[in-house]
Order: C-alpha cells, then structure tokens, then sequence
C-alpha cells in the first residue's frame, strides 16, 4: 500500500520539527546563557557593511519554537476549514512566505535585514487579507497595507540614521544610544505602534478580519501584530531612561482601555476576539515601557497560545452555525458542540487570567509589576478599568454565544466531530491551560519581589469579578431592555467604533485630498488646461492645417491674393 502524503502534512510535520529542534535549542541557550552570532557580509559601502545577520539566542528560538507550533497546528486546522476551496495551495503557500517572513524578522539582530521580514510581514498579510476577493476584503487590505507602510518608512528613516554607526546591528548599539538618538527611538517607536495597531493605528487590526479565519489565528497570535512588540523588546535597552517611554505608556494604556471598550459593543465574533488581541497588545507595551522586557515577552508567548485558540474555535462555529459571525444568531452551542465550547472556555479562561490558567502566571504578574511601578494614578486606573473590561466582554461572548438562549439563526450542521480541526486544537489546548506555568519556570528561575499592599493585591481578582459579573448583568439587560442604548445613542457609536478610529483613518484622512483632487480634475484637468491643452492645440494645429492645404490645392485666387501681399510688402519696403 503506497501512502500518499499531501503538501500540507508536509509543511506541517516540517514545522512540528522545526518547533521542536528550536524549543530544544532555546532550553539549551537559557541554561548556558550563550548567544551565537552567524553574519555574512555582502558588501561594504562608504565605511558601512552591508551584512545578513542570523541571532540565535534563547529569545528568538523560543519564539520561533511557538510561531512553528501554532503555524503546524494552524496548517492541520486549515486542512479541514478550506478544504472546499479551490486555491488552497495558494493559500498555504501564503501561510508559508507569512511564516518565512517573521522567521527572517525574528532571527534578525540587524535593521537591514530585519526590513526583509518587516516587509515580508506586510506584503503577505495584504495578500490574505484580499484572499476572498470582494470589495469589503479590498478596501480592508488597503487599509492593512497602507497603516503598515507607516511603520516601514519609520524603519526605512532608522536604517538612514544608523549608518553613521557604520552597522546596523542594533544589539551591539542600543545600550549605548543616549538621546541624542532620540529621532532614532521615535521612528523606531512609531513603526512598532503601526505593526501592533496602537492608537491612532488601530482601525487596520478589526479590518483585516476580512482574512480567512485561519489566517486571522496566525496573526494575532504570535506574526505580524506581535512583530512591534519583539522589535521594542529587541530594543529596549535603548529605550531606558527616554521620554518615549512615558508617551508609549500612555498610548499603551489607552489602547488597551479602547479596545476593551470597543469590544463591549461589537457583535461580530472575530472583531471581539481581535479587539481582545489589541487590548492585550497594549498590555505587553505598557509593560515593555517601564522597563521590564522580560514580562512582555513572556506575555506575548502566553497569549499566543490562547488566542490562536480561540480563533480556531470561533472558525468551527462559524462553520457550523452557516457562516454567521454575529454571536446574536447563536446561542445554546454547549449542547451541539461540547469540545468545541470546552476549548473556547478554557481560551477565554486564560484570556481573563483566570487562576493557574496561561494567561494567569503573565497577566497577573504585568499588573502586580505595575501597581508597584512609579505610574501615575491615571495610568493605574486605566490598568483597572481595562482588565474589568477584558473580563465582562468575555463574558457577554460566552453568554450570547455558548449559553443563553437556542437561537433560530443557528440551524444549520452544530456538531464538532470534524477531528481534523478538533485534534488540531489539542495541542493549543494544552499550552492554554499548562503553558503559562511551564514558561514562568523556565524565563523566572528566580522569583520576582513583589511588594504590595493587602487591598492591592487583591486588587486584580476583585477587578476580574465585578467585571464579570457587570457583564453578566449587562446581557441580562441586553435581553429585557433592547432599545436602552438608542437613548445614548451617540455615546454608544463613539465606544462601539473605537472611538472613530476607523473613520479618522480612511474618509476623514482622504476626504480634503480627495476635493481638492476633484476640483483640480473639474478646473484645471478638464477647464482650462484642457483648453490651452489637448484640445486647444488639437484646434490649433487642425486649422494650421486646414490654411496649408487650401495653399497646396493651385487655386487662382489664392495665388492673386498672395502677389497682392508681396506687391503691398515690396512697396512698404521701398518707401
């Protein structure tokens, strides 16, 4: 019997292997604590070496062990999920230059090579955000790409100032840009904000849901939004002791409060989910801005493995419920699909921070650091607010979605016996519940003095259950008391859009250039430079004509006229 083994379980197997090996370098680096360096030279220009640098240290092969992981598990799942899709090769290729891209980004110690991947990320991320093909995926691939490119003419202007370093490796600088490099730190500052959509960037994040939802697993868990945060973690020796820091703190803060905001009003079940992925982004960089790397990248790792999760099972119910996204058209699916639902709550679960969860060991860490950490009250409070917000729109998701009420938008084919995607998610299952406890034995050998009051420390938990149980009220109302919010109606399409970020960064961003380019097409292109133009010429040199033909056709008359002319300019002459 001869096996047949498709492309796709190829590439899987591959990065199933491909995590392993780098997992077990990565256990190797933390316990040597050595770091290998491998760099070719390409060329040399103006004092200045143009060099491809691979870094192999305990930070990158841990985080490329996660990203081959997740990108095997998503790859197992889309076997299933596209299996009806006539360009599946297509699109697992694109998986696969996505999963190259950050590899090059994630390895790169030096800013011209790290461009290749940064690159990389965008270009690939526009190809599957189109991948449907219609006007909706269109309009939010370019607004992908677009807010992206931001981000690489930052990086682009970075790479111009650091030459008169004579390298681009930025591990070897960076402890030693005072501020006189500010201009440096900004740029850099900006490109990440615009990689992980922090405000004003944000507005791409919920569009590029227009992707495929195995796309949308690989790219709010451990690629293309995480890329700003690894290159601030990459670099944040050099941010120590800036002014950036506090502005990237306060920015933080207010995404992540945004997005919790925002998440309470949205309907559509991958738009809560990726606005829980910008609300846990700003959470890594407010971290990230007072000075504890450590904590970002372990959080990012964490909840790599639970929001891949997540979006895996909320493609199993979009499948099964006929393609609906609104969490209004479901209700009740505990009874139709009890793994699928059992995932999905151990994911929002750890999403939540929930005790002994992945996501408990780094999130309740993050808070505790930054309660004893010098932010101001403002900042504090945001912190609050934004965990209680995480809790309650979690909540209103499991009780529209998983429980409440069996909805008739629903009937369709409710089961979970797809085993393709189900043992898919096994894997992720497992790092959601035990991943946050085996990482903190790995990153923190030795345990971090936390030093808080009785009321503080206490403070999370409290947070997390008022806001739990605020959403459980709030759906209850939302059943008995529909039309409550039309008499705020305002105020609730403020919070429910983001603050208006989407319309601030598509027609109020274009809506001058866009007149002004009408009324310079109405006046200039088709007025008067039309007329002393194209078609003033065209007339011009047709009637030019016309005089030269009617002198070429021997007429009598015109020779008459001419010698008339000639006598009258002789005479004039003459005289």
């Amino acid at each position: 019997m001869i096996w047949k083994i498709s492309m796709n379980e190829i590439s899987m197997l591959g990065l199933f292997l491909g995590s392993l090996i780098t997992g077990s370098l990565a256990l190797l680096k933390i316990k040597s604590g050595v770091m290998d360096v491998v760099e070719w030279e390409l060329f040399s220009l103006m004092g200045s070496s143009i060099v491809f640098t691979l870094v192999l240290d305990w930070i990158s092969l841990l985080f490329m062990s996660f990203v081959f992981v997740i990108s095997g598990s998503v790859l197992s799942y889309s076997g299933s999920y596209m299996a009806g899709d006539k360009t599946f090769n297509r699109f697992m290729y694109l998986v696969l230059a996505f999963v190259l891209s950050m590899s090059f980004m994630v390895l790169s110690p030096n800013l011209i090579s790290i461009l290749l991947g940064w690159d990389g990320l965008g270009l690939v991320s526009y190809a599957l955000v189109i991948y449907y093909q219609n006007e909706k995926s269109a309009n939010a691939g370019m607004l992908t790409i677009l807010s992206n490119r931001v981000g690489d003419v930052a990086i682009l202007l970075g790479i111009g100032l650091m030459s008169s370093l004579g390298s681009w490796n930025f591990l070897f600088y960076s402890y030693y840009m005072d501020e006189s490099w500010m201009l440096l730190k900004i740029f850099l500052m900006i490109s990440a904000m615009t990689k992980s959509a922090q405000i004003p960037f944000s507005a791409w994040l919920p569009a590029a849901m227009a992707a495929p939802t195995p796309v949308s697993a690989l790219v709010h868990s451990s690629t293309l939004v995480t890329a700003g945060v690894y290159l601030m973690i990459r670099f944040s020796a050099a941010l120590e002791g800036s002014m950036i820091q506090s502005f990237l703190l306060v920015i933080s803060c207010l995404t992540m409060f945004m997005a919790g905001l925002g998440a309470n009003f949205e309907y559509d079940l991958k738009k809560i989910i990726a606005l829980s992925t910008l609300s846990q982004l700003g959470v890594m960089l407010s971290i990230l801005s007072l000075g504890f790397s450590d904590l970002a990248f372990f959080h990012l790792l964490s909840h790599a493995l639970f929001k891949a999760l997540l979006f895996m099972c909320a493609g199993i119910i979009i499948h099964s419920v006929g393609g609906y996204q609104d969490i209004r058209f479901m209700g009740n699916l505990v009874k139709f699909m009890p793994l699928t639902v059992s995932y999905m709550t151990i994911a929002n679960l750890a999403l939540c921070g929930f005790p002994f969860m992945a996501g408990f060991y780094s999130k309740d860490m993050i808070l505790e650091v930054a309660f004893m950490s010098w932010i101001n009250f403002i900042a504090r409070l945001l912190y609050v607010m934004a965990t209680g917000l995480t809790v309650m729109y979690t909540f209103r998701l499991i009780f529209f979605s998983l429980t409440g009420e069996y909805n008739l938008g629903s009937l369709s084919n409710l089961s979970d016996e797809d085993f393709l995607m189900t043992n898919s998610m096994s894997i992720l299952g497992l790092g959601a519940i035990l991943g946050g406890s085996v990482l903190s034995w790995m990153l923190f050998p030795e345990c971090y003095m936390i030093c808080l009051s009785g009321v503080m420390k206490m403070m999370v938990l409290m947070v997390s259950i008022l806001g739990g149980l605020m959403g459980y009220i709030l759906n209850f109302m939302s059943v008995n008391y529909l039309l409550k919010s039309i008499y705020n109606y305002k105020s609730v399409v403020m919070m429910g859009s983001m603050w208006f970020m989407p319309l601030l960064s598509t027609l109020k961003l274009s809506e001058k250039s866009l007149n002004m380019g009408f009324q310079m097409e109405k006046v200039a292109d088709k007025g008067w430079f039309e007329f002393y133009g194209g078609q003033g010429l065209y007339y011009l040199f047709s009637q030019m004509f016309f005089i030269l033909n009617s002198l070429q056709l021997n007429s009598i008359k015109v020779f008459m006229k001419m010698s008339m002319v000639m006598i009258i300019i002789f005479m004039i002459l003459s005289m």
